[in-house]
């Protein structure tokens, strides 16, 4: 929050109307990111806990969640926030990834993906079980991967698929 109101003493008053709008829409992540990967750097029982309860409660006014063990490599790329976003609390998730909203990363028998560097994941992709998902590898929106993919891979979801209107003899 400071630095929004730095910006502003600058002069630069869109840049102050952009970011009190994304605060607003509660998409500035920049404190859960922060205790984020504190709690995960941390050895101590009792302080991994208070921050835990933190994000807890962060996590759900966004409406996601991020379990407590789960490895980020770096901060995730959420370009609607957390919202809808479920990841497994035994998932690893590489450097630069982009995942966008209602993307679950969950898990099979405790076992989750671990996914590479650069990758995106679109929205409502599914990824479920011990895979493992390359670097720069691009998941499209609605896909369901429970396989491993290989790095710079595109994954799909079948087709939509139209029915015809049935006629009023049928």
């Amino acid at each position: 929050m400071s630095s929004l109101f730095l910006r502003f003493n600058k002069g630069e008053h869109m840049a102050f109307r952009t970011d009190i709008l994304t605060w607003s829409k509660g998409d500035l992540m920049e404190t859960y990111w922060k205790v984020f990967f504190k709690r995960q750097n941390t050895t101590s029982g009792w302080k991994r806990d208070l921050y835990t309860v933190f994000l807890n409660r962060s996590a759900r006014k966004h409406g996601g969640y991020i379990g407590k063990d789960a490895y980020l490599a770096s901060r995730l790329r959420l370009p609607h926030g957390l919202h809808g976003i479920y990841i497994s609390r035994y998932a690893k998730i590489g450097k630069d990834c982009w995942v966008y909203q209602n993307v679950t990363i969950g898990e099979v028998n405790g076992k989750a993906p671990t996914i590479g560097d650069d990758c995106l994941i679109g929205a409502g992709a599914v990824l479920v079980g011990d895979i493992t998902i390359g670097d720069r590898v691009k998941i499209g929106a609605g896909a369901l991967v429970c396989q491993d993919v290989p790095s710079d891979s595109t994954v799909v979801s079948q087709p939509a698929k139209i029915l015809p209107k049935k006629k009023e003899a049928e």
